[in-house]
């Protein structure tokens, strides 16, 4: 197996050493280069291999949430947000930039090594808890940013998500429920009664379907195609996408 690359933006050369120190003892993992503002990661993602950028928020020149957007868009890195803060607009706004996890700055070496593993291997890093939160607020900025024409009604539903939603089975549209829900692989297969394996296979299938990247995305599917509405249940989302 090939190492994972692994570029660092940070705008404190302190932090970016650490966060080196730690990553470089690792046979599995590359430290390919080292950045101090969000302009700068850019390019060099655009120029040179990288798998994973370690990408802090607050930054000179291009922030962190503006530079994930870029990258994500070009599809040359995946991007973990680091950040000082456990504030939630900073996990709303990562999500929304494309960013596949986010990660305090204080935390353990072990916790920043199984990031970078874990969204490398194309998994989302988000507690369920934090996912649902975070998603939660993001439905309803969109309901919001949509403006329904009629007071208290439900965003309308674009024609691409509703043929995305309609191109899943029966059960991976249950499957998308549990996940918006935040419930793990485990979880799932407990409660539909079927094999860990399985679910898996299910998972894979619906986001290669709905075209997202990890299942942080597909949550923001599950809203965004009114497959489950902010504040509902998964029980409340058995009837269907909205119109």
């Amino acid at each position: 197996m090939e190492p994972i690359r692994i570029l660092l933006a940070d705008d404190q050369a302190l932090v970016r050493a650490g966060f080196s120190m730690m990553l470089s003892v690792e046979e599995e993992i590359d430290v390919v280069g080292q950045v101090a503002n969000g302009a700068e990661a850019v390019a060099f993602a655009a120029a040179n291999p990288v798998d994973v950028i370690l990408m802090d928020v607050q930054m000179p020149v291009l922030d962190g949430i503006r530079a994930t957007e870029q990258v994500t868009s070009a599809g040359t890195a995946k991007v973990i947000i680091l950040t000082t803060f456990e504030r939630d607009d900073y996990l709303f706004d990562a999500i929304r930039a494309g960013a596949s996890g986010f990660l305090l700055k204080n935390a353990d070496p072990d916790d920043l090594v199984a990031a970078v593993h874990a969204v490398a291997s194309g998994h989302a890093l988000l507690a369920p808890e934090v996912t649902v939160r975070v998603i939660e607020r993001f439905a309803r900025q969109l309901d919001a940013e949509q403006a329904p024409a009629a007071a208290g009604a439900p965003a309308p539903v674009s024609e691409h998500h509703r043929r995305l939603l309609e191109s899943l089975t029966a059960r991976e549209r249950e499957v998308l429920v549990q996940l918006a829900g935040g419930c793990s692989n485990a979880e799932i297969a407990r409660d539909m009664f079927l094999a860990e394996a399985t679910v898996k296979t299910h998972v894979s299938n619906l986001l290669a379907k709905i075209q997202v990247r990890d299942r942080v995305q597909a949550v923001v599917f599950a809203y965004e195609s009114g497959l489950i509405l902010p504040g509902e249940s998964a029980a409340e989302s058995s009837a269907g996408p909205r119109t």
